[in-house]
């Protein structure tokens, strides 16, 4: 079948829960993929930041080959191999107490809220209340949406889980303003994702520390985009000087199979049997896969690499903007950047897709781009190259 009949049939057999586009993918390899009549695009999404390694990665591959001849899943009564050697890896890799894996992103952050239930209630007498950052995006089972200070992901849905408070993001007086005497926990991205590739200042961070000392809150941060080597570092926290209690994983981890993970502290290390579990928590293709993202995660000269691309994207945008008066500025960390554009970004991405180019319009006027952290510079350039040749049309 063609690309137009998979797209047709899509539509009356897939849930249209997601404004999807008129594209079905076949296979990909690098950062490059081609659809089913053939055409190839350049990805600059790797699917929001899931394929960190390229497609196809003959490393991610040949472990999946292995482990689904191996073992699958035995449920969580008991320990997987693989399970127990990527919860040491990512031990060391962090330094965190321990681990607690799942299947996604929604997952690990309706774990960290419930934990930090357990914290308000075992910790500080029955407080319950979260402040999270207006904009931000946590996920879209219930728990997770209603952490999400996105009013129109909720519309539909209300009533949400009570117990959020919403905070302007970077704004420290808004922050201190909404502490209760409810208040457990905060909970943010360090640089929001669906919110527009914004990320937070360093004053910002370090008053919420502080905040969080004096107060004994439980400090969540959602890495489940920016985790795993995102933003030029292991975990962006890092960028920040500190480590926050609580971290949830997921994209990348799993190298394309749906994985996530909660990593906590001392301090949060509270759940016990019965209080939260998850049947399979990844499984063993995730267990194997995940072993392999953190070995090419720490590939000498990889984050360097991440910044010095960033930097030169950014750059590049810059050296744009006298010649593609649409431009407006860039923003992000690493190899998660936006750019600012003075025309609905809709257009200028769909004019990407038919032109070769996988982007995302992620704000009314915003282009988001996640691009392999290995990218090569032959695609790196031939996808700026593409950008640049359809923004002049604007």
């Amino acid at each position: 079948m063609n690309n137009q009949t998979f797209v047709e049939i899509g539509k009356k057999v897939v849930m249209n829960n997601v404004a999807r586009l008129p594209v079905t993918i076949s296979k990909g390899i690098g950062s490059r993929v081609w659809d089913a009549d053939g055409k190839e695009y350049i990805d600059f999404l790797t699917g929001i930041s899931v394929a960190n390694y390229g497609h196809s990665h003959p490393e991610i591959t040949k472990a999946l080959q292995e482990q689904a001849g191996k073992i699958l899943h035995m449920s969580n009564y008991f320990y997987l191999e693989e399970q127990v050697q990527l919860a040491e890896e990512l031990i060391k890799l962090s330094g965190y107490e321990q681990v607690f894996f799942c299947n996604s992103g929604a997952e690990a952050n309706e774990a960290a809220i419930k934990l930090a239930r357990k914290y308000g209630k075992t910790k500080l007498g029955g407080k319950f209340e979260i402040i999270t950052a207006k904009q931000s995006f946590h996920g879209r089972t219930l728990g997770a949406l209603s952490a999400t200070g996105q009013p129109k992901y909720q519309e539909s849905f209300q009533p949400v889980v009570p117990g959020f408070v919403y905070a302007e993001y970077n704004n420290l007086s808004a922050w201190e303003a909404a502490v209760t005497d409810q208040t457990c926990a905060i909970m943010l991205e360090l640089v929001q994702g669906e919110g527009g590739v914004t990320p937070a200042t360093p004053e910002f961070i370090a008053g919420l520390i502080k905040l969080c000392q004096e107060k004994d809150l439980l400090f969540i941060v959602d890495e489940v985009q920016t985790g795993l080597g995102r933003t030029g570092k292991y975990f962006a926290y890092e960028h920040f000087g500190f480590q926050p209690d609580v971290v949830t994983l997921a994209k990348s981890l799993g190298g394309g199979v749906p994985f996530g993970a909660l990593l906590v502290n001392q301090k949060a290390n509270l759940f016990t049997p019965g209080d939260h579990s998850t049947t399979i928590g990844g499984g063993g293709m995730a267990f194997a896969a995940g072993m392999v993202t953190l070995k090419l995660l720490q590939q000498p000269g990889l984050m360097a690499e991440v910044v010095r691309k960033g930097k030169y994207i950014q750059d590049t945008w810059e050296s744009w903007k006298n010649e593609l008066p649409v431009i407006k500025s860039s923003r992000g960390l690493g190899l998660m950047l936006a750019l600012e554009l003075t025309i609905p970004s809709k257009q200028v991405m769909l004019a990407c897709l038919e032109a070769g180019l996988i982007v995302n319009a992620v704000t009314e006027t915003a282009l988001r781009i996640l691009p392999a952290l290995n990218i090569t510079e032959d695609d790196l350039e031939a996808g700026l190259q593409i950008m640049k040749n359809v923004l002049a049309k604007f």
